[in-house]
Parts: structure tokens; C-alpha cells; sequence
């Protein structure tokens, strides 16, 4: 070691070594024992790949309200990780390195949360944990340890059997009342990413108060050693498998609100989820409410390579090539896609001339929630007197069509910062407002239509809630973005539309033509590695420094600064302060910049919108052109900022 220890010196002195990442190879090499890691670095320093060596080590993963995320792959595998292989051509073992997904950072993660669950506990009783995991690299190696850690250090856990999706995680801490679940996830990313995503007793993602004790307690530990307690003291690990997967299917089906339409006019689906956990829902739900559903055989294969596809995400058309193309073949009037842990859903919709339109995010939960909202006093849920109470609560990022739709019935919104844990909070707040003597022992143990009565009469209703990133809650059952619940819901607005004699992309147009044509946009700049990560954060910097006075000839006319100003939302609630910037035009325009807490790059949004006009194929084409110059003058703004 000492001769390594003299050639890592001499790289940080030439400058190819970042001084942070010799001190994290020597934290990790200090609390690891696994030969791998030693020797994975040995490898990577005599072959002098500087570069990959500060991409794993420039940082320590640090544990957020998002829990883990990061490369469980490097760029360069070295032979020591690659072993004899794994399955689906994955090396054997996960990379190593402190700002990467291993068993070094797992075990810290879970650890610390086991910590935290056992004082918030107390000495009553053993903390119950629910782990489970997607279709990725190492996610099941993963979960397992994860479960196998939880009661050699006195927890009781529970383990899906095979891969689940997250939102059936959520659903199930709530269901068996545990106090914390673990999901083993990248969700969207990567094939060569994965991630810990931690959660909290009322199925939520961790936020404040509880994710500033757990973030303490994972981050304080600095080895993945540990020593199990006496076998009299540890806990034990229960599997769930079918019947888990039923009470979970029997919740969604109160979703539905006008189930009389799928009886009527039920659609031909094409349904892909993309090598991931969405098949094990979606599609025996989608039969079982009388759906003719095909599915695309090549991504029926649970496959963490994700071989079909450039990117297992649901919002990109190529993702959706393959089913669109069987949709082609087999008359199917939508294709339906999930990403790999299915929280998130993607549509292509056939419209009146026989197209295949890709709808967007912004798009899909706009149908629902206008379906809903016209729904919900259709069949008596809402009234003139309830209305006032119910809502839907979005992301600042999201639609403003939403917020028309709303205005129109009469319903409230609530705008939240990015992230589903932010909206899965009102629904706490909105629960532990009922009266405790109205709720019975256990508000869960009440079914969808007593407790909808009882938060109309003394909270408030949530109808729907969503993210322009293809993320959809219709419910407070589960507590984060559920792609099967949304199958469920948008199977109803399909069967909707085709019992008015329409299309869904014709029904979209109807919308725009009441509600006025709204467009949004999302871009990207993509930086990887440390030297990305510093660039992200130093453009994120000049917007606060130097917020923008003139865009595209528009004068600027507020800018918010979440990272810096007080803001409220609706319901009088200070917001934690977040690295966004949301800037408005004169003209109607708008874009909000925000570094991605998941993905290394950094994000822009971008929002257009015409007035209510009969001409909606011309209403669409002056906010479209107002977006590409949009763009185009951000993209060059931002190149000047890095230069």
C-alpha cells in the first residue's frame, strides 16, 4: 500500500488527483473490508485513469431527502469488479468508490436508517422496515443485504419476493403500518445507476423533521462494518409475494369513478414496461377492468441493461417505438410505458386521422385531471358547497392548464417544489387535520368514499395531484407518483373519450379550445463526473447572482429565487428553500432553471400559452414558435454564463 499511497500522492500534486478524492479512497479503504475495493483501486491508479478515479471518489455520497443515487457501474470496470460476471452482463461486483452505489454506501444508508427508526421507536417494540427493489443491476443483491442488515440489528423486515414497483412499496409500509421502507432504485436513469430511496411511516419519501435525524445518522458512519446482535435480539425477514400484490390491486380499483364505462367501451392497449416492474400491476389490473392488452414480448424481460431502448424512460418516443409499432400491427388505439420502478407512465394515443401522437407529461395529467374534476360532479363526489374543499396540489414546474381547469370547477391548487415527497406532505397535512375522534382507530383502515366525506367535511379533498415528469396520484393511499394507479385512471378517461364518439389527442384539443393551448417544454445541459458537477453548480450560481432583465426582446417581470426569497404557497405554508429560479415575461412567457438532484445535468422548463381561441392548430403553432425562440435565446444566455 505504501507504494500506492506514494503514486496517489504524486497524482494529486501533478494535479490529476483531486486532494478530496485521496481523501476519500482513504476513508473507504479504511472502513471497507472487502479486497475488492483495495484492489479496484490499485488497478485504476497504475493505469493512470485519473479521470475515473475522481468521478468515484471527488465526493462521498452523501444521503439526502432523495436517499442515495448514483453509478453502480463505473465507465471503466476493472477486473477485479468484473469478477466472473453477474447476470445480464453485468460485472459481478458493484463499482467501487465513495460517490458510487456499493454495498460501502448501502450499508451505510440502511444502517443509519435503522438508527433513526429504533429512537423513533423507542425500547416497545422492534421497528418494522419494508424493502423493496426494481429490475437494476445489484437491485436485488441490494435489497437483500438491506433486509438481512435490518435484523441482524433487531428490526423486523419485510421482502418482496421479486422486483416491485415503488409506488406498491409506498402502499405497503402504509398497509402494515411499518415505520420506515427502503426502495432499491434509479428509477429513470441509466442502466450503470441505482439508488437507495427511503421512506417514512406513512409511506412518504423522507422529509423534515425525520430527514435532517436520518440524514445525521447515515452520514456519521463512515465503515460498511458492522457487528449483528445476539441471535435472541435480532428480528426476522418476511416475504411477500401474491397476496401482497392483491390488496394492493383491490386499492386501485377505487380509483375508478365511472366504472360503467369500461363496460361500455373498453380500448385495444399496447402496454411496455420497458424491462421493469410495471408488467406485475398494470397488466393483469388493466384485464381484470376488461381491457384487451398486449404487451411487447422483447420488453417483457425484466433486464437491467434495458437492451430494447437508449433510455428506460417512458417520456421518450424511442422508448415507446416498440409498442407504438405493435400498436401499428394490432389496431390498438394507445400504447401505455413505464420506467423501470413504475412510478412513472408514458402515452401514445391514436388520434381521429389514425396518428399516433406522443403526449407529454403536462398533456396526460391534464386529461386526468380535467376527467376528474368533471367526473367528480358528475356522480355527486362535489357540489356547489363541497367544492371549495377539494384540490389539486402540482408542482410549480407543472402545467398552468391545470390551474385553468381548476379556476373552471371551482377547485383549489396548491403549487409544491419539485418532488413528490413535497405533494405526498399535503396529504399528511390534509389527514392529520380530520379530527381524531372521526377517524377511528386507524385512518387507513377506512375505505376511499368515508374518507373522502371526511376530508370534504373537515380537511380538505385531494382529487389529483402530478408532476410534469410523467408523475400521477390520484389518491392518499399511496403516498408517492404511482404509474399503476395512473394506468388505472387514464384507462377510464380512454374509455371516456371513446364512449363521446372522440379520440384522446381529440379530447386534449377540446380542452385547449375551453382552457386556452398550453405548451411546456423541458431541455437539459448534461455534465457528468466531478468537473460536470462543479459546472452545474456554478451556472445554477449566476442565475442568483445575475438573474436575467430581458429574454427574446420580453422584459423580465418577476423573478423568484427559491434558494434565496421567503415563499409561501396557496395555503400559507413557507416553502424550504431549493436551488430553482422561476422567471416570468411580460408577454406571457415563462422558464424556471433547476440543477437535478437525481441526474447530472441541469434543467430548464420552459411554459407557453395562447388564449382560448376556436383555431387551435393556429393557437399551437404562435406558442410553439414562441418557445423555439425561447429556447434559443436561453441555450445561448446559458453558454455565455459557462464561458
Amino acid at each position: 500500500m505504501s507504494d500506492l499511497a506514494a503514486i496517489l500522492d504524486q497524482a494529486v500534486a501533478a494535479g490529476s488527483l483531486l486532494e478530496s478524492s485521496r481523501r476519500n479512497m482513504d476513508l473507504l479503504l479504511a472502513g471497507s473490508a472487502s479486497p475488492v475495493a483495495r484492489a479496484a483501486v490499485e488497478e485504476l491508479a497504475m493505469g493512470g485513469h485519473w479521470q475515473e478515479l475522481n468521478d468515484r471518489f471527488y465526493k462521498t455520497l452523501a444521503f439526502g431527502t432523495g436517499g442515495l443515487r448514483g453509478r453502480t457501474i463505473g465507465r471503466v470496470v476493472t477486473s477485479v469488479e468484473q469478477g466472473k460476471g453477474g447476470p445480464n452482463g453485468r460485472p459481478e461486483h458493484p463499482c467501487v468508490g465513495t460517490a458510487s452505489m456499493n454495498f460501502f454506501n448501502v450499508s451505510r444508508a440502511v444502517r443509519g436508517l435503522i438508527a433513526y427508526a429504533k429512537r423513533h421507536v423507542g425500547s416497545e417494540r422492534r421497528p418494522k422496515l419494508v424493502f423493496a427493489h426494481d429490475t437494476r443491476h445489484f437491485s436485488r443483491d441490494f435489497a437483500e443485504f438491506c433486509a438481512r442488515t435490518a435484523a441482524e440489528l433487531g428490526c423486523d423486515a419485510w421482502l418482496f419476493e421479486d422486483a416491485r414497483s415503488t409506488p406498491q412499496l409506498s402502499f405497503t409500509v402504509r398497509e402494515l403500518r411499518a415505520d420506515a421502507g427502503v426502495v432499491l432504485t434509479a428509477s429513470h436513469n441509466p442502466p450503470h445507476d441505482n439508488g437507495f430511496k427511503a421512506y417514512f411511516n406513512d409511506g412518504a419519501q423522507i422529509v423534515e423533521p425525520h430527514a435532517g435525524g436520518i440524514i445525521a445518522e447515515v452520514n456519521a458512519i463512515e465503515s460498511e462494518t458492522f457487528e449483528p446482535l445476539p441471535e435472541s435480539e435480532r428480528g426476522g425477514v418476511t416475504v411477500l409475494g401474491a397476496e401482497a400484490d392483491r390488496r394492493y390491486m383491490d386499492r386501485l380499483r377505487s380509483l375508478l369513478m365511472q366504472p360503467g364505462l369500461l363496460e361500455k367501451s373498453p380500448a385495444k392497449v399496447v402496454f411496455t414496461n420497458l424491462h421493469g416492474t410495471g408488467g406485475q400491476i398494470s397488466v393483469p389490473m388493466l384485464r381484470e377492468l376488461g381491457f384487451e392488452v398486449i404487451t411487447v414480448p422483447e420488453q417483457d424481460v425484466r433486464d437491467g441493461r434495458f437492451p430494447t431502448v437508449k433510455s428506460p424512460n417512458p417520456e421518450n418516443a424511442e422508448a415507446l417505438e416498440m409498442g407504438v409499432a405493435l400498436a401499428e400491427q394490432t389496431g390498438a388505439e394507445i400504447v401505455i410505458g413505464t420506467d423501470p420502478d413504475s412510478d412513472r407512465m408514458g402515452v401514445v394515443a391514436r388520434d381521429g386521422a389514425g396518428k399516433m401522437r406522443l403526449l407529454t407529461g403536462n398533456q396526460i395529467g391534464s386529461l386526468m385531471a380535467w376527467y376528474r374534476a368533471k367526473a367528480a360532479f358528475d356522480i355527486g363526489w362535489l357540489n356547489d358547497t363541497t367544492r371549495a374543499r377539494a384540490l389539486f396540489v402540482k408542482t410549480f414546474v407543472t402545467t398552468e392548464l391545470q390551474s385553468a381547469i381548476a379556476a373552471k370547477f371551482g377547485l383549489g391548487v396548491v403549487n409544491t417544489l419539485t418532488g413528490f415527497k413535497y405533494i405526498a406532505a399535503k396529504l399528511r397535512k390534509y389527514e392529520e387535520a380530520i379530527p381524531a375522534d372521526k377517524k377511528g382507530a386507524d385512518y387507513r383502515d377506512l375505505d376511499e368514499d368515508t374518507t373522502r366525506k371526511l376530508r370534504l367535511e373537515y380537511s380538505r379533498f385531494f382529487l389529483f395531484g402530478g408532476e410534469e415528469s410523467y408523475g400521477y396520484l390520484g389518491c392518499d393511499f399511496v403516498r408517492d407518483k404511482d404509474a399503476n394507479g395512473a394506468t388505472v385512471m387514464f384507462a377510464e378517461v380512454a374509455a371516456y373519450a371513446k364512449s363521446a364518439g372522440t379520440t384522446l389527442p381529440d379530447l386534449l384539443d377540446r380542452i385547449y379550445a375551453e382552457f386556452g393551448v398550453h405548451e411546456e417544454r423541458g431541455k437539459a445541459m448534461v455534465m457528468e463526473g466531478a468537473d460536470g458537477a462543479s459546472k452545474i453548480q456554478a451556472l445554477a450560481k449566476s442565475y442568483s447572482e445575475r438573474p436575467p432583465v430581458e429574454v427574446d426582446g420580453a422584459a423580465v417581470e418577476r423573478v423568484r429565487d427559491f434558494a434565496v426569497d421567503m415563499i409561501f404557497d396557496e395555503e400559507g405554508d413557507e416553502l424550504p428553500k431549493e436551488g430553482m429560479l422561476f422567471v416570468d415575461l411580460a408577454d406571457g412567457r415563462s422558464f424556471a432553471v433547476r440543477p437535478s438532484g437525481t441526474e447530472p445535468k441541469i434543467k430548464f422548463y420552459l411554459f407557453g400559452k395562447a388564449a382560448p381561441d376556436a383555431d387551435v392548430e393556429a393557437a399551437k403553432a404562435r406558442v410553439a414558435e414562441g418557445l423555439d425562440r425561447l429556447w434559443a435565446a436561453i441555450e445561448a444566455d446559458a453558454n455565455a454564463r459557462m464561458a
